[in-house]
């Protein structure tokens, strides 16, 4: 402990205990070296201390067999009858154990009628000390079992689940190694409590004599000097019990093999294997609600890169989990090219899943977890352990990896089994940029030599641009838009979904010729709904008296007057300086296209420059560019915007209708549900 740490009462208060349960065990030791003619013969200790031994292990066994399962039942459930049972199983905890001896007399004494079934020889047995010890002592180990199974995340059993693995199989592959830390504390109290415990057992079976009864009954006889032998012996065996169970359990691993393959670390990068069978598409119409969360999303893709695009929350990992099977059946229709896998459990559909979290396990290595999925071949999974520059990592766990390490651990896990669809959801976003830019280029290189159906989760625009060739945009659990990368990405059907493909600049306007729009104000960076109505009122700046800024815009047949809400992409506003010799940029002229601002920001990240102007009449521009020479905050500047750049669509129109004006461009829009 620091000094600082000791300055706090929190140390001094744990010493105060930690010196109460120890000074008893100090005196006692003492008194024992300090005894002249030696510890007094004890008779019959031995003898106890087997029966102790040997009951309390049984019991372990015993509760083992039936507690473990039950407390991973109990940790999975959000029932009423789950609550319940809780309680009653921890209702031994809160009773005397003579009272828990007496409960069982009820049930297996020898007048009851289980007791007179098995002829009265339950009790006063040694099969009576095994029921009194895993009565009192069987609630430690569901309760700290249970605590350790519900720490599980259960993201990781649905990973288990796309790779193949079943119930039973993520039970022992999965949960119980990760919850082997809190299981093997509760057996190492079970153990413990049915060792010492004397209560029940000494009214249910006062034979044979364990030790605890052997110690009573020697110091009702003899005094205290009777009971220091088979104390000193209870205390050597506590002891050595305690120690065993605390040792770290470490799994023994070769270090040239792992676990169900060849020599992972040495194995050649054979030659892609070729993949049976022909790529098809995914299509689904999903229908379903997750708490309070309605989902109502369909398309069908016409090619094998798709993206699922919106905001946080709006339903995308979602779909994917529908797509996956994770929701279960009725949820909808879901169809890998003419395969309709709607009655298919998620371990049948032979994916490919990549989870935010990658879904690794912590207890494996790198070649088991490459392995893990079934299906998964050695040679297959040496291809994809090089290819993703995974090697001499093989004998690594999770927590000694890199973020951009572990995501191609994860992704080499889902090519090994050979997938017929990969689901990736958000797989990139929490990498740094250049991991981030690396891993996408080497998925985009897969995704051409493989011809792999693949649907990807993603926030980000330019990541759907790269890997796929279609794009469905969602927001609140229903698509805004669908149909091909460019369609979407150059003519968004709203402002939304303008927003979400990299729109940065969204505001409120009104025709005021044919290809004109007035702009009266700009649009808070918030999700509006399904109908394209911006929300909330625009912020309000105020600009040289007198001016107003007019861009040129399609606007199609919209009539003068018509109320709009506009939007343009950063990169296509271009700002200059005016140098201040000739006239000011326009923005009062008549039909001026080009109207002209103040620089009120400049950023500079490298590569590119943003620029932010407030034009006259207070609405404010991001103009973003390769770099150049940088513009001064404060000055006057003159921006320029193409007119087929600008997008226009009606207020109050859903996306895809009149608000998409002809010769617009219109994308093909998905059915939006009202």
């Amino acid at each position: 402990m620091t000094r600082r740490s000791l300055a706090t009462p929190l140390p001094w208060l744990g010493a105060l205990l930690v010196l109460y349960l120890v000074v008893p065990l100090v005196a006692f030791v003492a008194r024992l070296a300090s005894a002249r003619h030696g510890v007094p013969a004890a008779p019959g200790a031995t003898h106890a201390l087997t029966v102790s031994v040997v009951t309390a292990t049984i019991t372990t066994a015993l509760v083992a067999l039936t507690g473990v399962p039950l407390a991973y039942l109990l940790a999975r459930s959000r029932s009423r009858l789950g609550a319940v049972v809780g309680v009653l199983v921890q209702l031994p905890l809160a009773l005397p154990p003579l009272m828990s001896g007496i409960l069982l007399v009820e049930v297996v004494g020898p007048y009851t009628p289980l007791g007179e079934a098995v002829g009265r020889h339950l009790t006063d047995s040694l099969a009576g000390v095994v029921l009194a010890q895993s009565f009192v002592s069987a609630p430690f180990l569901v309760v700290t079992a249970r605590s350790a199974f519900a720490r599980i995340d259960p993201a990781v059993l649905d990973h288990a689940a796309t790779l193949g693995h079943r119930p039973w199989s993520r039970f022992f592959r999965v949960s119980l190694p990760m919850a082997a830390p809190g299981v093997r504390a509760g057996l190492l109290l079970t153990w413990l409590r049915a060792f010492g415990e004397y209560g029940a057992t000494v009214v249910l079976a006062y034979h044979p004599e364990t030790l605890p009864i052997y110690t009573y009954v020697q110091f009702s006889g003899t005094g205290l000097p009777s009971t220091e032998a088979p104390t000193a012996l209870a205390l050597a065996v506590a002891a050595a019990a305690t120690t065993l169970g605390l040792v770290p359990w470490r799994r023994w691993r070769g270090r040239g093999r792992g676990r169900g393959g060849p020599v992972a670390g040495r194995a050649p990068v054979h030659a892609l294997p070729a993949r049976p069978g022909q790529a098809t598409p995914v299509r689904f119409a999903i229908d379903a609600t997750v708490g309070t969360f309605r989902l109502e999303v369909a398309h069908a893709a016409s090619s094998t890169r798709l993206a699922l695009l919106g905001a946080s929350g709006a339903g995308k990992s979602l779909t994917l989990r529908a797509i996956a099977g994770l929701l279960g059946p009725g949820v909808g229709t879901v169809a890998y090219g003419e395969t309709v896998v709607d009655g298919v459990p998620c371990e049948d559909r032979r994916l490919g899943y990549v989870p935010q979290g990658y879904g690794l396990l912590p207890h494996l290595t790198v070649w088991e977890q490459v392995c893990f999925g079934t299906g998964a071949e050695a040679p297959l999974a040496a291809h994809w352990l090089g290819r993703l520059h995974l090697s001499g990592l093989e004998h690594r766990l999770p927590a000694e990896l890199s973020g951009g390490q572990r995501q191609r651990v994860a992704l080499a896990q889902a090519l090994a089994r050979s997938p017929r669809l990969l689901l990736l959801d958000e797989p990139f976003s929490a990498l740094d940029v250049p991991v981030r830019d690396e891993l996408r280029g080497e998925l985009r290189r897969l995704q051409r030599e493989l011809f792999l159906p693949t649907v990807l989760v993603t926030h980000d625009p330019a990541e759907a641009a790269l890997l796929a060739d279609e794009i469905v945009v969602v927001d609140g659990g229903r698509v805004l838009q669908a149909g091909a990368r460019a369609d979407v990405l150059s003519a968004p059907a709203s402002p939304v979904v303008a927003r979400l493909v990299g729109y940065g600049n969204v505001g409120r306007g009104r025709v005021v010729a044919p290809g004109q729009v007035l702009l009266t104000g700009e649009v808070p960076m918030t999700t509006a709904g399904a109908t394209g109505d911006p929300p909330g009122p625009p912020r309000d700046r105020s600009g040289p008296a007198g001016r107003q800024a007019v861009l040129g815009a399609t606007t199609g047949t919209l009539p003068v007057g018509t109320p709009v809400t506009w939007g343009v992409r950063p990169d296509r506003v271009a700002v200059t300086a005016w140098a201040g010799d000739g006239p000011d940029p326009k923005g009062t002229e008549p039909g001026g296209t080009e109207p002209g601002g103040t620089v009120v920001d400049v950023v500079d990240v490298g590569a590119t420059c943003s620029t932010v102007v407030v034009l006259d009449g207070g609405v404010e521009l991001e103009a973003r560019s390769p770099g150049g020479d940088l513009l001064q905050p404060g000055g006057r500047c003159r921006v320029v915007v193409p007119p087929d750049a600008v997008r226009v669509w009606r207020n109050g129109s859903p996306p895809g209708g009149n608000g998409s004006p002809p010769g617009g461009n219109a994308a093909s829009v998905g059915v939006p549900h009202e």
